[in-house]
């Protein structure tokens, strides 16, 4: 079992303001090679409070272009087999990703993640549960509404294009896409602990359909 990060709660000062900064700068600079990302209605981001982000999952760089198109410091749900890789889940848990044990419910993730959001944190979470190996949105999982009634937090979610194109379904190495990475924000919404799993559910597979161009 992977060991979970040593603590639950805001970033140091270091990080938030030497590591976050070097860290993103670095991000940036990636996408400049490989493809150029145009970020979309980032003033939609709530500057403060809990902050709960949904995004639609097309490869493993996306992280990385959630953050650049975000300026808060962001703690990323992972799937927990990463955290065994010996350089990456030692490079995530400096990052402040989290584990999320996939195909089961993981209350441990679910509790993390709601103490973070109560603590005023920025939370990601790729709803779809796993890579989409078409492009298209997959139907999003349950949970996210028990993580939205749970922290009574803003809820936005984050359309992503593109990132496959760096690195395709099946592949593990970057390559040029040739093409704009968009990420691009929708408007932020608050649940209250009477919303129901179907209105949370829908309104997030919506966001992200006309986020990504696929609500026709």
């Amino acid at each position: 079992m992977p060991a979970e990060p040593e603590e639950v709660g805001p970033p140091s000062s270091f990080h938030r303001f030497a590591v976050f900064p070097l860290a993103r700068g670095f991000a940036w600079f990636l996408f400049l090679i490989l493809g150029p990302a145009r970020v979309r209605g980032k003033y939609r981001i709530p500057k403060k409070g809990g902050l709960l982000i949904l995004s639609n999952h097309l490869a493993d760089v996306d992280p990385l272009a959630v953050q650049i198109g975000c300026p808060r410091v962001i703690h990323f749900m992972a799937k927990s087999e990463l955290f065994d890789m010996p350089i990456l889940g030692k490079v995530i848990r400096v990052f402040k990703a989290f584990p999320v044990k996939r195909g089961e419910p993981d209350r441990g993730a679910i509790k993390r993640a709601v103490q973070l959001l109560r603590m005023g944190e920025t939370v990601c979470v790729f709803p779809e549960g796993q890579l989409s190996e078409d492009g298209l949105l997959q139907e999003l999982k349950p949970g996210i509404a028990l993580l939205a009634r749970m922290a009574e937090c803003q809820v936005i979610c984050c359309g992503l294009k593109n990132t496959n194109r760096i690195i395709p379904y099946g592949k593990y190495v970057p390559r040029p896409s040739f093409h704009i990475t968009q990420v691009a924000w929708g408007e932020p919404r608050h649940f209250g602990k009477e919303a129901e799993t179907e209105q949370i559910v829908a309104w997030a597979t919506g966001q992200l359909k006309s986020l990504t161009d696929q609500d026709n």
